[in-house]
């Protein structure tokens, strides 16, 4: 058999796995989430979020949503350097976002069952 013949036909049987497996996947809630930043995220956008008196007075302030906080954490990047990871309780992240072309950090405790959002603030490039 000719190697054109042999691609023709691992082609056409790829094609077929791809789409059974759509069918399949289709309305599921399936994702690809290996990196540490993204399962980071995705662990502490699966709870519950409260909200600590600082971070109350910085929404308030700033005229913040729940929704926007949730993009905030949802899209934003996981600083590991200044996250807290060692704890074997209740670990504390650091994730940084931008929102309205300006720089933000917030801090949040994440435990088993809740995520605490600890501080909210503008960073400052000086």
């Amino acid at each position: 058999m000719k190697f054109i013949h042999r691609l023709g036909f691992y082609l056409g049987g790829f094609a077929i796995g791809l789409i059974i497996l759509m069918f399949f996947l289709n309305g599921k809630d399936a994702s690809c989430d290996y990196g540490p930043n993204a399962r980071t995220v995705k662990n502490i956008t699966s709870k519950p979020i409260a909200y600590s008196s600082n971070a109350e007075e910085f929404i308030n302030l700033q005229n913040l949503d729940t929704l926007t906080i949730s993009n905030l954490v949802k899209y934003g990047r996981v600083d590991f350097s200044k996250s807290n990871t060692e704890p074997d309780t209740c670990k504390v992240y650091h994730i940084d976002n931008t929102y309205k072309d300006r720089d933000l950090e917030l801090s949040i405790k994440n435990c088993d069952s809740l995520a605490t959002l600890l501080d909210i603030k503008y960073i400052t490039n000086e």
